[in-house]
């Protein structure tokens, strides 16, 4: 086949669903028309991508990037040029932390014209769910939300308050009818006011803060969040997990008919509670990181198909909320959008070979993700007719990662100085390079809002 197009990527490794091809793709009006070998077209943009692979556009739909109202902590451009130059193509926003939070839909439309203005990449906007907000849900449906989120403890702006049981009751029936998706974020609130207690009387430093939050407080969550699902027929999404127990007791509720699914983050993949003693501050983060061995129990999970979706739950705050002699007054929240599935990728290809590590992940990044939040029919997967969203990367890129080249707000993070096999090479949004060889491309922001089909 001949032809001319808008763009064509040439002679990659391409990542498609359970395999990997040599192939050209062929994209025009932002969309993938032709994937095959040879293509022999010409077009407006050639991308000779010999020797890299193409994955299917990474989509986080798990950030905090706080604008408007707090953009001193992270903006809707910082935060989206950093996830274009870690290979994300899409993001999904987490409503607690703007000013005001995304719990109407007034609200929601404010956030929206932010990134429509400011975002590097396409992004979707969650919607909240707080004490007093049932009938909001569906106008923040109507507008595009991606979905509800809750906390099921102190989400540590008082704007944003818990929702206790009851709440979430509620909320998970008005989702069901609404046919929309409920995530949570499973800490026990009573069990974590307890243990905090208990450990302060002890002390204020870092290994006291971690007995403060021990991995019962998840599991006691998660078994409430999941009977109440079942009761109530309402989709549910548990973000961050942090242990396998966490993903067992999820699993054990889908084989009673719950509609459940479990994100974790490369965090929780890649360090462990040790890394909080040795690095402080930049890797505090709630749930907190676990011992070595759960870490490897989560690893073994995510290789037999326990976990449904990654997100970096990018949660930044400036410098001076990152430090305190109390390790309890230390905002938790780790930076890791830029770097952190760039690593996950380099760990996963130390593990297993390219032919299987590259299409799990991709799953578990992209089409999984489309998939579950119901943008499936524009991104999420190599396909034609699909969104021209690509991650190029390079698996010869053996290199040290550097915190000075984070292009968020405040350049902090937990994995300066490791070393990753894999560099992001390219990011292409809908046919368009929005990164390329450590650069943001030139050009104006041109983010779309993506909603649920």
């Amino acid at each position: 086949m001949s032809g001319t197009y808008e763009l064509l990527v040439r002679g990659a490794s391409v990542v498609l669903p359970g395999r990997v091809v040599r192939a050209d793709i062929a994209a025009s009006g932002g969309r993938i028309v032709k994937i095959g070998p040879d293509l022999g077209a010409s077009a407006g943009d050639v991308i000779e991508a010999r020797g890299m692979h193409v994955l299917a556009g990474i989509i986080d739909s798990h950030v905090h990037f706080n604008e408007p109202g707090r953009a001193d902590w992270e903006g809707l451009g910082t935060g989206s040029n950093a996830v274009a130059a870690g290979g994300g193509t899409a993001f999904f926003d987490m409503p607690l932390n703007s000013l005001p939070p995304v719990t109407d839909a007034a609200s929601f439309g404010v956030k929206r014209a932010a990134a429509e203005r400011s975002s590097r990449t396409d992004f979707g906007i969650w919607g909240g769910l707080v004490p007093g907000n049932v009938e909001e849900m569906e106008p923040m449906r109507d507008a595009g939300a991606v979905g509800f989120k809750a906390f099921m403890c102190d989400s540590g702006v008082q704007e944003f308050p818990l929702s206790d049981p009851a709440t979430l009751r509620a909320g998970m029936k008005r989702a069901a009818s609404l046919g929309m998706l409920v995530a949570v974020h499973a800490e026990d609130e009573a069990l974590a006011r307890r243990r905090t207690a208990e450990q302060r009387a002890r002390g204020a430093d870092v290994r006291t803060w971690l007995r403060s939050r021990p991995v019962e407080l998840e599991l006691s969550a998660i078994r409430t969040a999941t009977d109440l699902a079942g009761e109530t027929g309402c989709a549910l999404h548990i973000v961050h997990v942090s242990s396998p127990d966490g993903v067992a007791l999820a699993r054990e509720a889908r084989a009673r008919g719950v509609d459940v699914t479990i994100e974790t983050c490369p965090h929780y993949l890649l360090l462990t509670e040790e890394d909080v003693v040795r690095l402080g501050a930049p890797a505090k983060c709630f749930p907190p990181l676990r011992p070595d061995a759960l870490r490897l129990g989560l690893w073994r999970e995510l290789e037999s198909g326990g976990i449904d979706t990654v997100s970096s739950d990018h949660s930044p705050a400036p410098p001076d909320m990152k430090r305190s002699e109390d390790f309890f007054e230390i905002w938790g929240g780790i930076s890791g959008c830029q770097h952190g599935f760039e690593l996950l990728l380099s760990e996963a290809l130390a593990r297993s070979p390219p032919e299987t590590a590259l299409p799990q992940l991709s799953r578990l990044l992209s089409s999984n993700v489309a998939r579950r939040f119901r943008v499936g029919g524009s991104k999420g997967t190599l396909a034609e007719g699909l969104d021209a969203d690509m991650t190029i990367i390079d698996l010869r890129g053996d290199h040290e990662l550097s915190n000075a080249d984070l292009l968020y707000r405040h350049r902090q993070g937990p994995y300066g100085g490791r070393r990753s096999r894999v560099r992001i090479v390219r990011t292409i949004v809908r046919a368009r390079t929005v990164f390329s060889q450590g650069r943001i491309a030139p050009g104006p922001p041109s983010g779309h809002l993506v909603r649920p089909g």
